[in-house]
């Protein structure tokens, strides 16, 4: 009988009960292991004893990134440096990075649930598994390549970049399932259409993680891969790194793995708790890590908590996609605008490609912003459609973001593509004097 990564739980009850005593082991020793931990929690008058059902979580103090940099190079340790086998970073580029310590048992966790991702979008012992991010020091190479290997496919480390190997690979490995970013999966996509050698791949599966992505960008990147199937997987370096969920087999959720960490939604204003379904910060807290435990984490992912069973049938809870970023929104005109929504509205406009960029200008004498839009035409869009698509898209923009860009209508593959993540706004507005 084939090894199964599913969780040992049968219903809700009991993972409610697993969730609680995992709670209960981390609130312990972060309070015994981590000096840091011990005086936030004496600050909030917590003391592990009194940690007696789940509703008590909301008794604890939050952690943010802040905590991290402050602590660096080893913030939120909670056992002995004789017990941490390896490190790794953040990809962040402003301060100090995010530098998370593991023990032996964090990494076969983390080893695990990867497994369980690849498991529930339907990877196999059979498959061929082409690894197109980034090695070292960052989570996400390690991670894709360790679950595979768990699970039992064949892992062709790749690396990111390079798309002339990364070609010669997927025709000579014959792989069938590629992983990356998005950016990266949408540039191979139409690398691979560019050449002619679609009827040549056998990719099945795309697992893409590491950023946004629109409707229309998914569309593209299976279209172009001969129908491949599209699972968005999350993670982040604090919480062990990518893997720590995946989109739903019918694709309209992420399943994350609740006997590892408790996932609350709050306001990021009043960082109140909010109701299932409604859109807010992730919130995260560990219940098996031991390295650096996460107690309550701002996770700064806006998404929501959907409740209730889903169709696929797995019991393990789940969340949506996400949907942006409490700290990467812009603001235009006393308008908040996420980047995802502008994915949402360029989706919904037929002969529009999937890239794009923001510019954001201030006039300088009249203090009153500017919001430029470029965008990509689709392939085969004829220039005479450009006044109308340029219309509908200013038409949408103001109708549901209440903004007026200029819109500008570009060449398809004009807009520069990466192996890592696409930069898509550019603020280049004056910053107001402080003082």
């Amino acid at each position: 009988m084939p090894r199964t990564f599913s969780p040992s739980f049968r219903n809700a009850r009991e993972l409610a009960s697993h969730q609680l005593k995992g709670l209960q082991w981390t609130v312990r020793h972060a309070f015994e292991g981590s000096s840091f931990y011990r005086e936030r929690l004496e600050e909030a008058g917590i003391d592990p004893e009194s940690i007696r059902s789940l509703d008590d979580l909301r008794r604890l103090p939050f952690t943010d990134t802040d905590d991290l940099r402050d602590g660096y190079p080893f913030p939120l340790r909670a056992v002995p440096f004789e017990q941490i086998v390896r490190i790794h970073a953040s990809s962040g580029t402003t301060g100090k990075r995010k530098v998370l310590a593991y023990t032996q048992k964090d990494l076969d966790d983390w080893t695990h649930f990867f497994a369980r991702a690849y498991e529930m979008a339907g990877v196999t012992p059979l498959d061929r598994v082409q690894i197109a991010v980034g090695y070292g020091v960052w989570t996400a190479g390690m991670g894709f390549q360790l679950g595979c290997e768990k699970l039992g496919a064949l892992a062709v480390p790749a690396g990111p970049g390079n798309v002339d190997l990364q070609i010669e690979f997927l025709l000579d490995f014959q792989s069938t399932v590629f992983c990356s970013t998005a950016s990266m999966a949408l540039l191979m996509a139409e690398e691979i259409h560019h050449r002619g050698i679609a009827d040549r791949i056998h990719v099945r599966k795309v697992i893409y993680g590491s950023e946004r992505s629109s409707v229309s960008m998914r569309q593209k990147i299976s279209e172009l891969f001969g129908g491949a199937e599209l699972f968005d997987i999350p993670g982040l370096t604090e919480l062990y790194g990518p893997g720590t969920g995946i989109e739903c087999p019918d694709h309209d959720c992420i399943h994350y793995w609740g006997d590892y960490y408790l996932l609350e939604v709050v306001d990021p204003e009043t960082l109140r708790p909010l109701p299932d379904g409604e859109w807010g910060e992730m919130v995260v807290t560990t219940l098996c890590k031991e390295a650096a435990p996460l107690i309550r984490y701002r996770t700064r992912d806006i998404t929501r908590i959907i409740p209730g069973p889903c169709t696929c049938g797995s019991i393990l809870p789940r969340h949506s996609r996400i949907k942006g970023r409490s700290d990467d929104t812009f603001k235009f005109r006393g308008v908040n605008i996420y980047p995802s929504s502008i994915d949402t509205i360029l989706s919904q406009i037929p002969g529009l490609g999937s890239e794009y960029q923001v510019h954001l200008s201030r006039d300088a004498e009249s203090g009153r912003d500017h919001l430029r839009l470029v965008v990509e035409r689709g392939a085969g869009i004829e220039r005479g459609q450009l006044p109308q698509l340029i219309q509908d898209t200013a038409h949408l923009m103001k109708k549901q973001l209440m903004v007026t860009p200029e819109v500008e209508v570009v060449e398809y593959g004009s807009l520069p593509r990466s192996e890592k993540k696409s930069r898509r706004v550019f603020d280049e507005r004056l910053e107001d004097s402080v003082v």
